[in-house]
């Protein structure tokens, strides 16, 4: 498995799109082309996209950063990991790699918006690196 950032749209990251967020919401829908090239290329936005060893997406995560006042803040949103694939890591593998994103662009406090097994990940995951 491999973690890389999402550096353009291609049509495999569009249908992994629409396969994978179902399996996170069923109330809203997978992004569009149009949303992903935005999202991108957006310099608040890095998409982080897990590859199996053959070469397939199996997992995503969506890192927010911007600044307030007081600091860089940064929020791990849509961890999303392919049902086939769960079991294997991939969420934790997603989350230290924001996590090690986050830190190097000066983000001090990450935090995670998920659901509880994802919290649970980003709890333990959060003072695993320095």
């Amino acid at each position: 498995m491999r973690i890389e950032k999402a550096r353009s749209v291609n049509d495999d990251l569009v249908a992994a799109m629409a396969r994978l967020v179902p399996q996170l919401s069923r109330s809203n829908p997978a992004p569009t082309r149009a949303q992903l090239e935005e999202m991108v290329g957006s310099p608040a936005i890095t998409l982080l996209v897990a590859y199996s060893d053959a070469g397939d997406i199996v997992g995503s995560l969506t890192l927010a950063m911007f600044r307030i006042p007081t600091a860089l803040r940064a929020w791990i949103e849509d961890v999303i990991v392919d049902d086939a694939a769960r079991g294997q890591g991939i969420g934790e593998a997603l989350t230290r790699r924001a996590l090690d994103e986050a830190r190097a662009a000066g983000a001090t406090t990450p935090t995670a918006s998920t659901n509880g097994s994802g919290l649970s990940v980003a709890r333990r995951t959060s003072t695993a690196t320095p």
